[in-house]
């Protein structure tokens, strides 16, 4: 999907003052990243590794995990058509609503895809299910025992389970464990140090799954797909991880608190157990008010009405401090009243 993604800022210019259309938490301090990257730049003048080991045996000792069961690429994204490159012509299950480079890049493939509400519709044809856990675009979680029963009690027992644990660090409820991952053969989770470290213009991401997952998908990586920069940047946060720490509760509370003021104003809002949340006009456009947003008050929001199954009402909206949250609203509300 290469249009319709939220933090699409490029469309805006200086316009954007702040940024709700993206699920991080944007007040980050990233001064010493830049500072460390402005020294780095000899790297530029020579070819990066072929595969980006170093990061990933960094991770690997952060996550307690071997060197060879966990990928890094370019953003979460490769990986997530790295996957759909591995199973081509498969039929998959698409957990919706959910993040659109799935079924995209499942089409790419080949893929025969069923979409389904949750993972007890999913058919026993399936020969692979897509999840986000938190979910894109409600911050849903799909609690943990109930998903290890279904990866592990399903027929066909070789079904692929894709987890996408992107905003792992933006929810306090347990999700699945590397460890888990790599004692299973058909897992493979997805993480994002775009949202862990609030970098998403480096495009860094990983894949977790067993050797032999790993070997599959290396197979089909092309070389240098992750570059000198975004190499520097990874080892410079993984190794300042203490520096960056993500309020989860308190995120999720100025998240509620969003909902519970977007409520009084008739909108309609989803339970969230994440930082983000779901929301549904009761009348206009969501297109409209993102425009309006942007113009009038240097807001940009995500309209939403191009996830599955989601009509032109719907947007989301990330927790931010709760100044800007508080200047949400009421912005919101001019819009709302006018």
């Amino acid at each position: 999907m290469i249009e319709g993604h939220g933090d699409d800022t490029f469309r805006y210019g200086d316009k954007v003052c702040h940024n709700f259309s993206t699920n991080i938490c944007s007040a980050v301090d990233h001064s010493a990243l830049t500072a460390h990257l402005a020294k780095s730049g000899d790297c530029l003048t020579t070819y990066p590794e072929p595969t980006p080991s170093e990061v990933e045996a960094l991770l690997a000792g952060l996550l307690g995990i071997e060197a060879g069961e966990v990928m890094v690429t370019n953003g979460a994204t490769e990986a997530i058509y790295l996957t759909a490159h591995l199973l081509q012509g498969r039929k998959s299950a698409i957990v919706v609503p959910t993040f659109r480079e799935y079924q995209d890049a499942c089409r790419l493939y080949g893929h025969e895809i069923e979409f389904v509400n949750d993972v007890g519709q999913i058919n026993e044809t399936s020969d692979a299910v897509w999840l986000c856990n938190p979910n894109n675009p409600d911050g849903r979680v799909t609690d943990k025992k109930v998903l290890l029963a279904s990866v592990d009690s399903q027929e066909p027992t070789d079904r692929l389970w894709v987890i996408d644990q992107a905003y792992a660090d933006y929810t306090a409820l347990p999700l699945i464990s590397p460890g888990e991952a790599v004692s299973r053969t058909n897992v493979i989770l997805l993480h994002s140090l775009t949202k862990r470290f609030a970098v998403p213009g480096l495009r860094i991401g990983y894949a977790i799954g067993n050797r032999s997952l790993m070997d599959r998908l290396r197979a089909l990586r092309m070389p240098w797909s992750v570059n000198s920069l975004a190499i520097e940047g990874a080892k410079f946060l993984l190794a300042h991880a203490d520096d960056y720490r993500i309020d989860a509760d308190g995120l999720h509370s100025e998240v509620v608190r969003l909902g519970r003021g977007m409520e009084e104003m008739g909108i309609a809002v989803s339970p969230t157990d994440c930082n983000f949340i779901l929301c549904r006009l009761p009348e206009g456009s969501a297109s409209t008010l993102k425009e309006y947003m942007v113009e009038h008050h240097g807001i940009l929001i995500r309209d939403a009405s191009n996830f599955e199954g989601l009509d032109g009402c719907y947007f989301r909206v990330a927790a931010q401090t709760p100044q800007e949250n508080d200047m949400f609203l009421n912005a919101l509300r001019q819009w709302m009243k006018s």
